[in-house]
């Protein structure tokens, strides 16, 4: 069955793809692909699980602020159309009101990113697991086991989309013991949070519904998930425009380096140049991670040896 949605377009300018791009994991991502191209237009197509079971999104765009179209597939058809207008970010606001910003590099940046918008997916079990895997290990080893667990586990996604599979079901994942893990470089620590997050997928809907604050609290319950990881999940599944990583390793030298010149940070230094952006610490961080000017690098870059060979 393919689903035909309203036009979805924001009344302000909005880069659609940004706002779709926190939810894929990886350009090889096998539950989520993104095309775009220099003119502003796009696809997006997305295999997931919903309350109503699986369903394949695909929204198609042709410039930022233009018309947005959005088909979709499977039990879940009319619950993914219904979350596009939050997934393409039409209820952000933008970083416009911080282009008046008292940090020079806050302000230029939301002046070059003034098109850019949150999206929010509401699908926290589809944040959650690959954001667990991600946990402690180096971005291209996280994106490699996710591709390879979904490949395992993953059924076809519904619909005319070759190639594309879902993520694996929480029924399937929680019974895998933590050895079956191993090969695909996750380790018993993860592997025992990610079964952990599946047996409590079905609470995750009515969850997406509260608000930040309560939502961190519920999720923080959930063993193996820290401050971390429920700062990554609310920014890509709710949205948050104040999530904050906080421990991540590369987020707070950018932050400290952009806000007080210094090569490196702690997260409490982060934090309190972030205080007077409350609100919008999350939305900051966003802005100067897409500034491209770094903290500068010392010394040599350190041997990866992966996590199956250990």
């Amino acid at each position: 069955m393919s689903l035909l949605s309203d036009d979805v377009t924001g009344a302000t300018p909005a880069d659609v793809g940004t706002a779709l791009a926190s939810s894929r994991v990886g350009r090889r991502d096998p539950t989520t692909r993104l095309i775009s191209s220099p003119s502003g237009a796009g696809e997006f197509l997305r295999a997931t699980e919903t309350p109503d079971g699986p369903g394949t999104l695909r929204v198609r765009w042709r410039r930022p602020g233009g018309e947005v179209d959005a088909d979709a597939w499977g039990p879940g058809a009319q619950w993914l159309l219904d979350r596009v207008p939050a997934m393409t970010g039409r209820f952000d606001p933008g970083p416009g009101h911080l282009a008046s910003a008292p940090d020079r590099a806050v302000a230029d940046g939301a002046r070059r990113c003034h098109h850019h918008r949150l999206g929010a997916t509401g699908d926290l079990y589809h944040a959650l697991v690959p954001t667990v895997i991600e946990q402690r290990v180096t971005t291209r080893e996280a994106k490699t086991s996710w591709r390879r667990l979904c490949q395992e586990l993953g059924d076809p996604a519904p619909g005319p989309t070759e190639g594309l599979v879902l993520p694996p079901s929480p029924r399937v994942l929680a019974r895998q013991p933590s050895w079956w893990f191993h090969p695909l470089g996750i380790e018993r620590g993860r592997a025992d949070t990610i079964r952990e997050v599946a047996r409590h997928a079905a609470k995750y809907w009515d969850w997406a519904d509260l608000p930040s604050a309560e939502l961190a609290t519920r999720l923080a319950m959930l063993r193996g998930v820290g401050r971390w990881t429920i700062g990554t999940v609310l920014s890509s599944a709710a949205g948050d425009p104040d999530a904050v990583p906080v421990g991540d390793y590369h987020v707070k030298n950018i932050v400290v380096w952009a806000l007080a010149r210094r090569p490196r940070g702690t997260d409490e230094e982060m934090l309190d140049l972030l205080e007077p952006y409350a609100g919008d610490r999350g939305r900051v961080v966003t802005i100067l991670k897409s500034g491209g000017d770094g903290p500068p690098k010392f010394g040599p870059k350190q041997r990866i040896l992966p996590m199956d060979r250990w």
